[in-house]
């Protein structure tokens, strides 16, 4: 069962990378989906504390989704102090169509039972 799921969570990253979308990074993944899988409001602060890190690592993060449309802030209209992470729709379509990558399970691209070609190793002159 740990094999179908690791076989799905790979075709799911090689369809992601194919698609030429961003590359996120591990926390950037986690981040997003902490924010559209669980309930808000949702503060750097908390998120900070859900996933272990500081709050300026994840600050680091939501800049980087926040350029790329998938989350973005929002003042508190109680309390103008606090910052709310909240969902965009480019973030709910890049999700989506993760989502898909990882529910096709029985269709394999025809080249990914292949192995994978072997790396050229450079050659380097000798000089004496």
């Amino acid at each position: 069962m740990a094999e179908l799921s690791l076989k799905s969570w790979m075709k799911a990253l090689i369809g992601y990378v194919r698609s030429g979308k961003p590359d996120l990074t591990n926390r950037q993944m986690a981040l997003l989906l902490l924010v559209y899988l669980t309930p808000g409001p949702h503060t750097v602060r908390g998120l900070a504390r859900l996933l272990g890190v500081s709050k300026p690592v994840v600050t680091r993060a939501l800049n980087t989704l926040g350029g790329l449309g998938y989350l973005r802030r929002e003042r508190d209209q109680d309390d103008r102090r606090n910052i709310f992470v909240v969902r965009t729709s480019n973030g709910a379509e890049f999700l989506e169509s993760f989502r898909l990558n990882l529910g096709q399970e029985e269709r394999i691209p025809a080249n990914l039972d292949r192995p994978a070609p072997k790396e050229r190793t450079p050659v380097f002159a000798h000089q004496g």
